[in-house]
């Protein structure tokens, strides 16, 4: 079992290595078995011991195992747990390292802009000095974290040999060692760190547990420990130059396509282990995205877990609510950024929850009927009484947010308690766990934090707050459970050690997320990090290796990678090669325990939907042409009236801009008069383009590229418009709003409205003039000349014809064409030939149709053609599940 026998390091310091057999009920056994005997070697009082572990997972086993031998327990502890157990941690001072990243970042960056050479990069590239933040804040973190690892006496002595290594230099490299000259200050200037406390402690002995590598505050502890404290070491891990020597564990590996693959068969695995009694199995949390989707697939099985690694506190519905609330409060927020904001809290909303509902349903109807996408375009006294009720209620709430363009971190904290609290969202995030855990890790439970930022506005805040919950993970709490022990626990590899698993699935052994090479540190070479009391390269790599052997001592391990990382080909950890080489020959392949279910046919039978008592009084164009397309668009969309909620963004779109160009032409010919002058008219356009775009509150930045595109427009329109004019063609009205009641309807009402009617010399110049329908269009020209070759296909223009011709101020022949505004450098009609036969013979079929449709005739899914491709309800009429698709 022992390598070798207590052998003294120092006068003081005795070590025992041991190597834990590979059955998880003896590691405790044989650790407080060799305690035992040293202490009583050394007439040692146990209860005034000190037990250090490397980690706090390992204190209940530890505490369990002294336990069961009788007598005096020592003092079981981590280095971390002691020092807090001996008084509070001090708060860190302004501008001194507190350890938090969020914090720290702007400490960090108020400490940068006092450099000189800093200010004109942080001016001129702000990227740039991010970046500088980002290295400062990891650098100094580290510098701490070795200092505090170093006895009190030889502190200063660090401190000073660090400023010499670090003394600054010109040529290559000489910003990053300035930089990290600063981190080094910042660094000794920290708070005396909590675990100083520890170096006066006087225990009968210290007792140090290794695994996983040396813990260097531990080995300072021993080395400065007075020659009257007996000290003892005992190594759990295996030799560094052969880690994988005496490994007699069963040891699988199984190579997965990808990463849903390894996802699935990670979860089979733990599943398999249940299934046999395996427990507890240990799932290893090398690569966190893979493991979140493992314990989604466990959760859907309802396996009880223990997850000790959590997730970015940023992807909780907790997280959600608050940055809702923060993009409600922006100055360019939409009125989609309102109205998830209100409905995130709507269910704590002060006052009747019940009616704020109601108010909130009408509000989302009034903004998306009026199509007001940012919240500035919103008119209060325009809305329904129970709606603007709630908006002025939500603007007096978002006012503590919006009220001062700039402050102070401390303030914005205040700002956003006081905007959570009002709106009733703040005792529902104190209510969940992952709530409290955000509004601890903002520092808006506790104190004002001890940071005097610069003056930041509300997106520099909201920047701040996205990279505290970043940086963050939420922790869910424990299931409870019957037994202490769960049944699967999710942990990293560095706290797997020691601990009595009866299985370990570990999914990411690649070579990109075990045994990889290591990140070099963004200021310092791998010497002088070593120098500076920084862990090398190789420290860290020998130390994921230890930590990996010491996994390998558990009964059974299955080990997962996958072969292809979204198309890049993806090699077995390096680790996993030495542990081949070690055992002589390769890794065994795991059988797979997922199970194929055979599962039958469920095809989706063809909708044959039939609706007569829900026909509409009236039908505009695009419902005939929906009737004809397709039935059950019809049917969906006209008679259900089932309609896809629009985003409501300030984001120009070609819609709008469709809109938009529309209403320009329409109060450009208004405007125009009977006798208009040429020269004036492309002056007359872009004023009355002006003029629509403010009452349309278009973005003028959205707008940008659909301005050019105006632009092109004016020329070749004007052009042709002089010609019409030349040739006598007379503009009679725009945007024309007509019904007439066809008999063979039955009293359904046709309705619609007509872009343009002009007054036009007939084609063949005989005859007197015809009234000519002119629709607009900025799509396709190719698609309508073919539509217009087959006149029955052409819905459209014929409606407008029937629509006007059953007018009593219709007079002579009417014609229609489609105006393409966007083709080319030239404008041209695409006229609809003998409209008139057209429009009799759609008005004739629909008749026909819709006394079909009034007798209970069916509304089918026809499902063919390009009319299924962007349809409104594919998703309803499930046209790729049918029993027979096509048909």
């Amino acid at each position: 079992m022992a390598r070798g026998a207590y052998k003294h390091l120092m006068a003081a310091i005795a070590k025992t290595s041991l190597e834990i057999e590979p059955n998880a009920a003896d590691r405790w056994v044989a650790v407080v078995a060799r305690a035992e005997a040293w202490s009583a070697s050394q007439s040692i009082v146990m209860r005034d011991a000190v037990v250090l572990l490397p980690f706090a997972q390992l204190l209940p086993l530890a505490r369990q195992a002294f336990a069961r031998t009788g007598g005096w327990m020592p003092r079981i502890e981590t280095t971390q747990t002691l020092a807090r157990s001996l008084g509070p941690v001090a708060p860190a001072d302004t501008l001194q390292i507190s350890f938090d990243v969020p914090l720290d970042t702007l400490s960090a960056a108020r400490l940068l802009r006092g450099q000189s050479w800093v200010q004109v990069l942080a001016q001129g590239d702000p990227g740039a000095f991010d970046q500088m933040v980002a290295a400062l804040v990891q650098t100094a973190h580290a510098f701490a974290h070795a200092a505090a690892q170093i006895a009190p006496p030889l502190r200063e002595a660090h401190w000073s040999r660090g400023r010499d290594l670090l003394t600054s230099h010109t040529g290559p490299g000489g910003r990053e060692r300035l930089l990290a000259r600063i981190a080094f200050e910042w660094a000794a200037a920290g708070a005396v760190p909590a675990t100083d406390a520890l170096f006066a402690l006087r225990p009968s002995a210290w007792i140090v547990v290794q695994a996983g590598g040396a813990d260097r505050l531990a080995m300072s502890l021993l080395a400065q420990a007075d020659a009257a404290t007996p000290c003892l070491l005992i190594d759990t891990d295996a030799p560094v130059d052969d880690p994988f020597a005496t490994i007699a564990a069963d040891v699988q590996v199984a190579v997965c396509d990808g990463f849903e693959a390894e996802a699935q068969r990670s979860a089979a695995h733990v599943l398999a282990c249940l299934g046999a009694g395996v427990t507890p199995v240990a799932l290893i949390a090398q690569d966190r995205t893979l493991m979140r989707r493992v314990r989604a697939l466990l959760a859907r099985q309802n396996v009880p877990l223990l997850d000790e690694t959590g997730w970015r506190l940023s992807t909780t519905r907790a997280a959600a609510t608050l940055a809702s609330l923060l993009r409600a409060a922006a100055p360019r927020a939409g009125s989609d950024d309102w109205l998830d904001w209100l409905k995130s809290c709507i269910g704590t909303w002060p006052g009747d929850t019940g009616r704020a509902g109601l108010a909130l349903a009408q509000l989302e109807m009034d903004l998306r009927r009026k199509a007001w996408g940012a919240a500035q375009q919103v008119d209060v006294s325009a809305l329904t009484e129970p709606a603007a009720a709630l908006w002025r209620d939500a603007q007096r709430l978002l006012a503590a947010l919006t009220d001062t363009p700039t402050r102070t971190l401390a303030a914005w904290l205040d700002a956003l308690r006081s905007a959570l609290q009002g709106c009733g969202a703040w005792a529902a995030l104190v209510a969940d766990d992952a709530g409290r855990q955000m509004l601890a890790a903002l520092h808006l439970v506790d104190d004002r934090p001890a940071v005097v930022s610069e003056a930041m506005t509300l997106l520099a805040f909201s920047r701040w707050v996205d990279a505290a919950l970043e940086a963050a993970s939420f922790l869910p709490e424990p299931p409870r459970m019957a037994t202490h022990a769960p049944m699967v626990v999710i942990t990293p590899l560095e706290r797997a050690m020691l601990r009595p698993f009866g299985a370990v699935v570990f999914p990411g052994a690649d070579e990109k997320r075990l045994g990889a090479p290591v990140s070099p540190h963004p200021l310092l070479s791998d010497a002088l990090a070593v120098e500076l009391g920084l862990p090398s390269a190789a420290t860290r790599r020998t130390t994921e290796a230890l930590a990996f052997a010491q996994l390998l001592h558990a009964p059974q391990v299955t080990l997962l990678r996958r072969a292809d990382d979204g198309g890049e080909p993806l090699a077995a950890s390096p680790l996993l090669e030495r542990l081949s080489l070690a055992r002589g020959q390769p890794l065994p392949i795991a059988a797979d325990p997922s199970r194929n279910v055979a599962l039958s046919r469920q095809p989706v039978p063809r909708p044959l939907p039939a609706a007569p008592g829900l026909l509409p009084a009236r039908l505009s164009a695009s419902a005939c042409e929906a009737l004809r397309a397709c039935p059950y668009r019809f049917f969906a969309l006209q008679l259900l009236r089932l309609r896809v909620a629009d985003e409501l963004d300030d984001a120009v779109e070609k819609r709008d801009y469709g809109s938009w160009l529309h209403a320009v032409l329409n109060r450009f010919h208004r405007e125009r008069g009977e006798l208009p002058d040429p020269s004036e008219d492309e002056a007359l356009m872009h004023t009355v383009a002006r003029a629509m775009r403010e009452e349309m509150a278009l973005d003028d930045a959205a707008f940008l590229p659909f301005e050019a595109s105006f632009e092109r427009i004016v020329p070749p329109y004007l052009a042709w418009l002089h010609e019409r004019d030349a040739q006598g063609a007379q503009w009679l009205d725009g945007e024309v709003d007509l019904s007439a009641s066809p008999a063979e309807w039955q009293g359904i009402q046709m309705h619609g409205v007509i872009d343009r009617v002009d007054s036009a010399p007939a084609a063949d110049g005989a005859g007197g003039p015809v009234t000519q329908l002119i629709d607009y269009k900025t799509g396709s020209a190719q698609k309508l000349r073919a539509l217009v070759k087959r006149p029955q296909e052409d819905t459209q223009l014929a409606f407008y014809a029937a629509l006007m011709a059953r007018q009593s101020e219709a007079v002579g022949d009417i014609g229609a064409c489609y105006l393409p505004l966007d083709d080319g450098d030239t404008v041209k009609i695409i006229e609809h030939a003998d409209v008139q036969a057209s429009a009799e013979q759609l008005v004739e079929g629909l008749g026909h149709d819709l006394v079909r449709l009034r007798a209970g005739a069916a509304m089918p899914a026809l499902g063919e053609g390009s009319a299924c491709e962007h349809c409104d309800a594919r998703g309803l009429c499930r046209r790729d599940h049918w029993a027979t698709a096509g048909a």
